[in-house]
């Protein structure tokens, strides 16, 4: 997704999360978070109710948030001036939810995932006033509404800025998702080299969303994307096959760890010199450089490759061949769109606001689909594949075009602007 640079393979992009990366090596946590909240879920939150503050002595606003299997996710308070803004989340006892994401009009404006039961997590975004959610997937009540009172911003209603702002949220979002993709390869390759299996497959599961999300951008890099991610029908000479893939096949199909420990090696340098390329990308971009930079009409073109390739290689199964878990790139791509999406939505609601508010509605049918098929159980938090029936895959392939249909046509609407 570069102005010198196009992607030379064909791409195969998703993600999403996984609740138990590493459950093992939470003890400590879980521990601790047990004896804090001894008790009902309700007595946690009224703990957590006690002890916020909604402005700290530094004029941030502070905001316990609490995942429990009876309420979902809870906000205390949920109500804050606009400006800076710190979440505390904790997950009590919540086993289906593994993530809490603050959403602005479907944008992510703050996220933390890994958070199985017991673990704590904290996050910051300055927010100007409006309605926002507090979204946990998989939980009892997965969404609610969180409030920011004071100014909003309002769209200067110039088309190039918005443009342009459009391609800074976007490399900021991609900055996040390759920060945690850094810190989640080098868990499974703690996971691999601690040598637990069952700990390298959640560890391998919950690795791939990150990278699955940001695709577009690393395919753009044509001698990256093959060493981090080619499936093995791609692959012409298994020696030098490296990636998550020879991974995959070692953990779920030979059921070992044997040879593992040099490819997450390589996995780890190929993942930092992604950083170093993608953080130039957003120097770039928020420079408004004319070299290298993320450009808006790939932006938009990002957008569809990756529902594309959810028809072409999620939808049917060929993507985790060993592991079963499409349903987790599946949704991981879904989310990827919908976030370049989200990112060009305040120039497409000047452009064309009834297009804009349908695709909206499209992607939100999607996610609630993808969210019927979550499996707290499974390696990666969904159903795996083999465990889907035919009328299953349909309605998935099926629900996926209706979003696919009106997102083709944002690309050429963005161009012509």
């Amino acid at each position: 997704m570069r102005v010198s640079e196009r992607p030379t393979l064909a791409s195969r992009v998703a993600v999403g999360v996984v609740a138990a990366l590493l459950a093992g090596c939470a003890s400590t946590s879980t521990t601790a978070s047990t004896a804090t909240s001894a008790g009902s879920s309700s007595s946690a939150a009224t703990a957590a109710t006690e002890s916020s503050s909604a402005v700290s002595e530094s004029g941030v606003s502070d905001v316990q948030i609490l995942i429990t299997a009876a309420d979902g996710c809870t906000a205390t308070p949920d109500t804050v001036a606009a400006g800076a803004v710190t979440f505390s989340v904790r997950n009590v006892d919540a086993a289906g939810v593994s993530e809490i994401e603050l959403l602005s009009d479907q944008r992510i404006r703050g996220e933390r995932e890994n958070l199985a039961p017991g673990f704590e997590a904290t996050f910051s975004a300055t927010l100007d006033g409006g309605s926002y959610e507090v979204y946990c997937p998989g939980g009892s009540t997965d969404r609610r509404p969180f409030i920011v009172t004071g100014q909003a911003s309002v769209a200067t209603g110039d088309m190039a800025a918005l443009l342009q702002q459009a391609t800074v949220d976007y490399a900021d979002y991609i900055d996040t998702q390759v920060g945690f993709l850094v810190e989640a390869v080098a868990a499974l390759d703690t996971a691999i080299t601690g040598g637990d299996l069952a700990v390298a497959q959640a560890a391998y599961a919950a690795a791939r969303p990150y990278y699955e999300r940001i695709e577009p951008v690393a395919e753009s890099f044509g001698d990256l994307d093959p060493a981090i991610d080619l499936r093995i029908g791609d692959v012409v000479d298994l020696a030098t096959w490296t990636g998550f893939h020879p991974i995959e096949k070692l953990l779920f199909e030979d059921k070992t760890l044997s040879g593992a420990a040099p490819l997450a090696a390589r996995l780890i340098a190929d993942v930092a010199e992604l950083q170093k390329r993608t953080a130039e990308l957003s120097a770039n971009t928020r420079a408004a450089a004319e070299t290298d930079r993320y450009l808006f009409d790939e932006v938009a073109n990002g957008a569809v490759a990756l529902l594309g390739e959810v028809q072409k290689s999620k939808i049917t199964g060929e993507e985790e061949t060993y592991s079963k878990i499409d349903l987790l790139d599946f949704q991981a791509n879904v989310e990827g769109s919908l976030q370049a999406f989200a990112a060009l939505k305040p120039a497409l609601l000047q452009i064309d606001p009834a297009l804009t508010t349908d695709i909206g509605a499209k992607f939100d049918a999607m996610i609630a689909l993808l969210d019927t098929h979550r499996n707290p159980s499974a390696v990666g938090g969904f159903t795996l594949y083999d465990d889907l029936s035919d009328p299953q895959i349909k309605e998935l392939a099926d629900t996926l075009a209706i979003v696919i249909e009106p997102l083709s046509t944002v690309p050429s609407k963005i161009a012509t602007a």
